[in-house]
């Protein structure tokens, strides 16, 4: 398959979402609805909301079931990076590529428009326009778990408190599992609940999450060592100047790159039992390894 057609389809689907469901820049009050328009549409993969359509489709769905929840993820990530920016946490003055919320609307816009999108994602969520109301809140429940202190927020608090110490392995997995992979997995598994997979089919595509969700974190630890900032968007070598622990720092670049292989190979295994349909399951796998930014 062509996994460049296919994510630049996906993603225009999820823009073309976010700008239909989300309140419009001019909308009073304005200066809170440009600065999430600022981030939101800054650029970025949408490799987060174009797994919860893929998975949808894997389990035979269709996008109109699901991209109200594609695009809750796309609001929670985004939401996550303005916030992470923030000078209290990382300090970061850019973001693909170009000056980060609080830069450019201010630290007091850049919480508010974080806050904002947080909490529209579950309205966006709950306004899926489907029958089965089971599997919304199921998926509301899967968003809010993965996001919150035992997912996402958690991972973030342990990755700021370990900053500048010398942490077990474990810990660093927790860091990774938690804030970065466990919203990776909960978009696989509302696209799964919302497109009507089996338990069997959530279980095996439960197994694609996690190992994707892994790779795609230490994907991030190698490319902050070898990438440049042009191609990043955002500041290159940031994790070794803030002391953070990452997987090259623990087990160096080689068996970095040796385990997110391992990983992504597991998790085309766990696809085994599906046909054609999750095709770009797979190919999204390799492509997490094999980007550059």
């Amino acid at each position: 398959m062509n996994l460049e057609r296919y994510l630049a389809e996906k993603a225009g689907i999820v823009n073309k979402g976010l700008k239909d469901l989300l309140p419009k820049e001019d909308e009073y009050p304005q200066s809170l609805h440009r600065a999430m328009h600022y981030s939101l549409f800054a650029g970025g993969k949408r490799l987060r909301p174009i797994l919860v359509l893929a998975a949808c489709e894997t389990a035979g769905g269709k996008t109109e079931e699901a991209i109200n929840t594609a695009c809750a993820f796309e609001c929670i990530h985004t939401y996550s990076l303005i916030h992470d920016d923030l000078p209290a946490i990382d300090n970061d003055d850019l973001r693909r590529g170009r000056p980060a919320c609080h830069k450019a609307w201010g630290e007091a816009a850049a919480i508010l428009a974080g806050d904002a999108l947080l909490t529209a994602a579950f309205e966006l969520i709950a306004k899926t326009p489907s029958a089965n109301k089971e599997a919304i809140i199921r998926a509301a429940a899967e968003v809010a778990r993965a996001a919150g202190s035992t997912g996402m927020i958690g991972g973030q608090m342990i990755d700021i408190e370990s900053e500048g110490k010398d942490i077990p392995f474990p810990v660093l997995e927790y860091i990774h599992i938690h804030k970065t992979g466990e919203l990776i997995l909960a978009a696989v598994r509302c696209g799964a609940i919302l497109g009507g997979a089996k338990e069997a089919e959530i279980e095996a595509l439960d197994g694609y999450g996690k190992a994707i969700g892994l790779a795609f974190q230490i994907a991030d630890d190698i490319l902050d060592v070898e990438g440049s900032t042009e191609v990043l968007g955002k500041t290159a070598g940031a994790d070794e100047k803030k002391g953070k622990a990452t997987y090259p720092s623990l087990i160096g670049m080689d068996e970095s790159k040796k385990r997110a292989g391992e990983l992504v190979e597991k998790s085309i295994q766990s696809l085994s039992s599906f046909d054609k349909k999750a095709d770009p399951l797979r190919a999204i796998a390799r492509y997490i390894i094999s980007r550059r930014k």
